[in-house]
């Protein structure tokens, strides 16, 4: 395994801040979440999947989690309640071999439909936040797509520095925030079986699709087109047996749930990122900064302004949407795609895989009857 820091694996370690950051400012400043526990969560499991996957791996924020945590005033412990859950369950999917069987009967139509409409509303989001500071969100894009051209020069940490330096000098931040350390270690916030009600409802059976759809079976697929000779460890079942691990064992220690991400593999690589390095550099940054910022670094976190994290996301979106697989599809397979894609981005990735298979099932009843007609016509 490589793990030396070069410097287009610097570069691509911080590919995914556009998906991370949005739903981690959210999470400190609105859900009121413990930011020591939260960057020691996504620390820990960015370095442990970069040392078991081997690749440029992503370690996102459980987003219908965020949601509901923003919307529905979740308490810390029902957040901890629902990381465990949700660990739980995806590490008996894994282990079973059951997350394999749901894998192996998703057709490639849909998967590919999914991709498209994740990557889609992904850029949408990504377009929403560059919008409100357009004189700030448009230089930024311009910035990171050179940062993704010239990849041997770590040139989008160095946007980001940029970027925090522009809040300061605009007034937006205090530059004190900077020199204010606080070690710190995260406390434990134990799950509560009174939470479990509210945590199933309105956090636990939203995620569940969408970790299937995205940080599972669509991380799967992403993993082994982008990097085909070391991408033998990022099957269905290791993404769901390392998801499962991840939020039963750091849960407890506040962090927010998470997943893998399609989206964050294909912006580590676009940066630069070709190795376990780039995981390996991300997670320990933000080891760093739980333990030696403890609650203060929340306020750096919230200090990066969101419009640049935008173009991130917006960059992200559009290139997990123009996959390979999207290219190379049959003319006859567009249909199921379109609609799956549609669904994903307008309302849930659930209701599309389910539209998806069924749409799926039809065209193949169709072409089956019109080969069996053609041979029917032949003799």
């Amino acid at each position: 395994m490589h793990l030396k820091p070069t410097r287009s694996n610097f570069n691509g370690a911080f590919g995914d801040m556009g998906t991370f950051l949005p739903y981690v400012v959210a999470a400190v400043s609105i859900g009121g979440l413990a930011a020591t526990g939260m960057l020691f969560g996504f620390g820990i499991c960015l370095i442990g999947a970069g040392l078991f996957f081997g690749l440029p791996i992503a370690v996102q924020p459980m987003k219908a989690v965020t949601a509901a945590l923003l919307t529905s005033s979740l308490t810390p412990s029902e957040i901890a309640t629902t990381g465990v859950v949700l660990g739980a369950l995806f590490l008996v999917l894994g282990l079973t071999g059951g997350i394999s069987w749901i894998a192996r009967r998703i057709p490639q139509s849909v998967t590919t439909g999914l991709q498209l409409g994740l990557g889609l509303a992904m850029a949408f989001i990504g377009l929403k936040l560059m919008l409100e500071e357009p004189w700030l969100g448009f230089p930024a894009l311009v910035g990171f797509i050179a940062a993704s051209r010239v990849t041997a020069i770590p040139l989008l940490p160095l946007a980001i520095v940029g970027a925090l330096i522009g809040s300061v000098t605009l007034g937006h931040t205090e530059a004190s925030i900077f020199m204010q350390l606080n070690l710190s270690l995260p406390e434990l916030v134990l799950p509560r079986w009174s939470d479990l009600p509210r945590a199933l409802e309105l956090a636990v059976l939203p995620q569940i699709p969408l970790t299937l759809a995205n940080a599972i079976i669509v991380t799967a697929a992403v993993s082994s087109s982008l990097f085909p000779t070391i991408a033998s460890r990022t099957t269905e079942r290791n993404l769901s047996i390392s998801t499962g691990l991840s939020n039963l064992i750091l849960a407890p220690f506040g962090a927010l749930p998470m997943c893998h991400g399609a989206g964050g593999v294909v912006s580590q690589s676009r940066f630069g990122a070709k190795t376990a390095a780039a995981p390996v550099i991300l997670g320990t940054i933000l080891l760093i900064m739980a333990f030696l910022f403890g609650e203060g670094a929340g306020k750096l976190l919230v200090a990066i302004p969101l419009p640049a994290a935008g173009a991130l996301l917006a960059l992200a979106g559009i290139d997990l949407a123009l996959s390979r697989r999207l290219i190379d599809a049959k003319r006859d397979c567009w249909p199921v795609i379109g609609a799956t894609a549609a669904i994903t981005a307008m309302f849930n990735p659930a209701v599309a895989l389910g539209v998806g298979i069924a749409m799926e099932a039809g065209r193949r009843y169709v072409h089956q009857r019109h080969r069996r007609a053609l041979k029917g016509a032949g003799h």
